[in-house]
C-alpha cells in the first residue's frame, strides 16, 4: 500500500532499521518491552525510528492474529466541565502508554443511551469498557458480561464488578470544614447560614451531603433539613434554586457548598443577573476543581478529584483475574482560593 507514493513502514522495515528482532520491534509498539526487559534506550530509539518512517499499527490485522482489537473504551455521562474532560485526557494517556486505542463516547446520563453506547463499542470489538459516571451501571454491566469484555465502574459504583471512585464523604467533610473555618471567630456561622446547592439521588451526592450534615452537626451544633437543596445536575435548575431563595430570604446564605462544577455553573448565571454588592459577604464551596472559579472576587475553596489515582487503581484492577466486586475509595485533594494547581492538560505538548 502506498501513502503519498512512500511505502509505509512496516515492523520487519523497522527491525533492520534498528537492528533488532521483529518480536522486540513488536514489543515496544505494543507496549509490552518492559515484560520483556528490553533495555528503555532500545525502546525509545525503535519509537524515533517509528515516528520517523510513520509506521502505523495495522489493528485489524493485529486483531485477527491475536483476537485483540486494540481498543479500550471509556463511557462518560458528559464531556463539558473540566473533571469529565480530564478523566477522558488522562485516560487516553494511559491506554497510550500501553500501547493501546482510546475510544472515548458521552451517554448523556441516559440509562437506555448508556447500554446502546455499551452495545455499540463492543460492536466495535474493544477489548475493555471503563464506565465512568454511568446512571445504571449494572445495567451496563449486563450488557458487557453477556459480550464478554472485561468492564469496570468509575466515579459512580455498581455491585457487579469493581468501582473505583472518590470518596465523597471524605472529601464533603473537608470541604465542609474548610468553608466554615475560613469565617472568623468574631462573626462565625450559624447552622442555618450554610447551604447545600446541588447534586441527585446517587452514591456521589449522598456521601458528599452525609460529610457535609456531619461537620455541620460537630463544629455548629446542628443541620435545619432546608438547608439541603437538591437540583439534580443541572445549571439551569441550580439556577432557578439561588432564584427562588433570593427571591424569599432578599439575600443569599453566608456559606455555600456547591456540589459540583455543572451545579457551580448555575450558580454563575445567577450572578450574571444580580449585583456585585450580592456576593460580597460569601464564601463558596465547590465539589469539583476548575481553575477559574478559584479566582473569582469572593473565596472559593474546591475538592479537586485524584482522576490519575483513580485510573491507575482501575487499571490495575482491570489486570486481574477476578478481581472482587468490591468498592475502592481514592481520596481527593482540598484546593485553596486563587490556586492554579497543574493537572492533565499541563502535558500536552505546543506546537509551533
Amino acid at each position: 500500500m502506498k501513502d503519498n507514493g512512500r511505502k509505509k513502514a512496516t515492523i520487519y522495515d523497522l527491525s533492520v532499521l534498528a537492528g533488532s528482532s521483529p518480536s522486540t520491534v513488536s514489543a515496544v509498539l505494543n507496549g509490552t518491552w518492559r515484560k520483556r526487559r528490553i533495555r528503555e534506550s532500545t525502546a525509545e530509539f525503535i519509537r524515533q525510528l517509528a515516528d520517523q518512517h510513520q509506521y502505523t499499527a495495522n489493528r485489524q490485522a493485529q486483531g485477527l492474529r491475536n483476537s485483540r482489537s486494540g481498543l479500550v473504551g471509556l463511557m462518560l455521562p458528559v464531556y463539558d466541565n473540566r473533571y469529565f474532560s480530564s478523566m477522558a485526557q488522562t485516560f487516553e494517556a494511559h491506554v497510550r502508554s500501553k500501547g493501546g486505542c482510546p475510544v472515548v463516547v458521552s451517554a448523556s446520563r441516559d440509562p437506555q443511551e448508556e447500554r446502546r453506547t455499551a452495545e455499540t463499542l463492543i460492536s466495535y470489538s474493544v477489548d475493555e469498557l471503563f464506565i465512568c459516571g454511568a446512571t445504571d451501571p449494572d445495567g451496563v454491566h449486563e450488557v458487557c458480561e453477556q459480550a464478554g469484555l472485561r468492564h469496570i465502574n468509575i466515579d459512580l459504583p455498581g455491585s457487579r464488578v469493581p468501582s473505583v471512585i472518590s470518596d465523597n464523604y471524605a472529601g464533603g467533610r473537608l470541604l465542609a470544614e474548610a468553608v466554615i473555618r475560613h469565617f472568623s471567630p468574631e462573626r462565625p456561622l450559624k447552622p442555618g447560614d450554610f447551604y447545600l446547592f446541588g447534586g441527585r439521588d446517587d452514591d456521589a451526592s449522598r456521601e458528599r451531603v452525609r460529610g457535609f450534615r456531619a461537620v455541620k452537626r460537630e463544629l455548629l451544633g446542628g443541620d435545619p433539613d432546608e438547608c439541603i437543596q437538591p437540583t439534580g445536575y443541572s445549571p439551569n435548575n441550580t439556577r432557578a434554586a439561588f432564584e427562588a431563595f433570593y427571591e424569599r430570604e432578599g439575600r443569599l446564605p453566608r456559606a455555600l457548598f456547591v456540589n459540583s462544577t455543572i451545579n457551580f455553573e448555575g450558580f454563575l448565571r445567577f450572578m450574571a443577573g444580580h449585583p456585585h454588592e450580592t456576593f460580597s459577604d460569601i464564601v463558596v464551596g465547590c465539589y469539583d476543581y476548575d481553575p477559574f472559579a478559584s479566582f473569582l472576587p469572593f473565596p472559593v475553596i474546591m475538592i479537586r478529584q485524584d482522576i490519575d489515582g483513580m485510573l491507575t487503581k482501575a487499571f490495575a484492577l482491570m489486570e486481574e483475574a477476578h478481581p472482587a466486586p468490591e468498592i475502592h475509595l481514592v481520596l481527593p485533594e482540598l484546593v485553596e482560593p486563587r490556586s492554579a494547581v497543574p493537572g492533565p492538560l499541563d502535558a500536552l505538548k505546543d506546537i509551533d
